[in-house]
């Protein structure tokens, strides 16, 4: 089996080495085969030049460079459509998605299923009517929507099957809504508990406003 991480990255600078070498303690613990795509969307510090030291050094990282910000679903969906592995694993680059994780999701994997979602049940602490609560309602939506019941659609890191993922027009914020699709399509999902950590270094990306883009898009995910 194969692993393909995808990694959008936009002005993480500081937190590109720290995660590359999180990265290969992992895949070296359990020995399986990789790549590591990472994804520069038009990042405006020092993270292209980052990307770059470790690739020289690095035949399995791998490159993909937007001179602008499309946004995280477009890196995504540039990574993911480079990406050869069997599983694919997106994660966010701000050290938040812990890659300890990445063995239990490929547990679910072997166990038949096609997507394995991480649920960050201990985020948002201390943040309860800025950002808790307008993810609680965004999350229910999708879930009364969709019908699949996900309690934290916004976590960047998944895992998905090859066949399941590779060919799906991401756009918007639609990488959220990619265990509904799958389950639609007659795929097995499931969501697992995973380690949220605080950011250390950088600025966060997400604000209120990402919220109502979710939910817009919620509405044309479901008349597709």
């Amino acid at each position: 089996m194969k692993i393909s991480i995808v990694l959008p990255i936009y002005n993480e600078e500081k937190n590109i080495p720290i995660l590359y070498q999180e990265l290969k303690e992992v895949f070296n613990k359990t020995g399986f085969d990789y790549e590591i795509i990472a994804v520069n969307d038009g990042s405006k510090d020092k993270s292209w030049l980052e990307m770059k030291n470790i690739s020289e050094t690095d035949r399995k990282y791998k490159l993909i460079n937007f001179k602008y910000n499309f946004g995280q679903t477009s890196a995504l969906a540039a990574g993911i459509k480079l990406a050869s592995g069997d599983v694919i694993i997106p994660m966010d680059s701000d050290l938040q998605n812990d890659p300890a994780d990445i063995p239990i999701f490929i547990d679910k994997i072997n166990e038949g299923y096609d997507v394995v979602s991480g649920w960050r049940q201990k985020r948002w602490k201390g943040n309860m009517f800025s950002r808790k609560i307008p993810s609680v309602i965004a999350n229910w939506l999708i879930a009364f929507i969709t019908g699949i019941k996900i309690h934290d659609n916004g976590c960047t890191m998944k895992a998905y099957k090859r066949e399941i993922i590779q060919g799906v027009n991401l756009y918007g914020e639609m990488h959220r809504f990619v265990a509904a699709y799958a389950s639609w399509r007659g795929g097995r999902v499931i969501e697992i508990i995973v380690n949220s950590r605080e950011r250390k270094y950088g600025n966060t990306n997400y604000g209120i406003s990402r919220t109502f883009k979710v939910l817009l898009d919620l509405i044309v995910f479901k008349f597709m």
